[in-house]
């Protein structure tokens, strides 16, 4: 099963959603803001990719968090933040399996899935 995470309105998840319609690939979009996210979620994923790479500091959400830039962040703090305030994951998240690819990379996308680049 393929799954899609991020919010309805990004732009990078809607050229993620685009490119993964036109390669015929099916996938379930979950709108983390609007469906929301669980601790036990965000620990699965950090048995594959660190929380690091999912915590958006680069984000208006950070940036909008009093004090933010002093926090003293370890995992567990860092999944509350996310998890209140699910905006601050990078996006979008792909699952395909037991894979996981944080943002959208075509070519990452490909190996993923297994699929072939066009015109091999």
């Amino acid at each position: 099963m393929t799954i899609l995470y991020g919010i309805t309105n990004c732009n990078t998840v809607r050229k993620a959603k685009k490119w993964l319609d036109a390669n015929h690939v099916p996938y379930t979009f979950h709108d983390y803001r609007e469906q929301g996210l669980t601790p036990a979620l965000l620990a699965e994923w950090y048995t594959k990719v660190r929380w690091q790479r999912l915590l958006n500091k680069r984000s208006r959400a950070w940036r909008e968090i009093e004090g933010a830039e002093d926090k003293e962040l370890d995992e567990h703090t860092a999944t509350a933040l996310m998890v209140r305030n699910p905006t601050l994951i990078k996006r979008p998240v792909l699952i395909h399996g037991e894979g996981i690819e944080v943002g959208f990379d075509e070519e990452a996308y490909r190996r993923l899935l297994g699929l072939q680049a066009p015109g091999t």
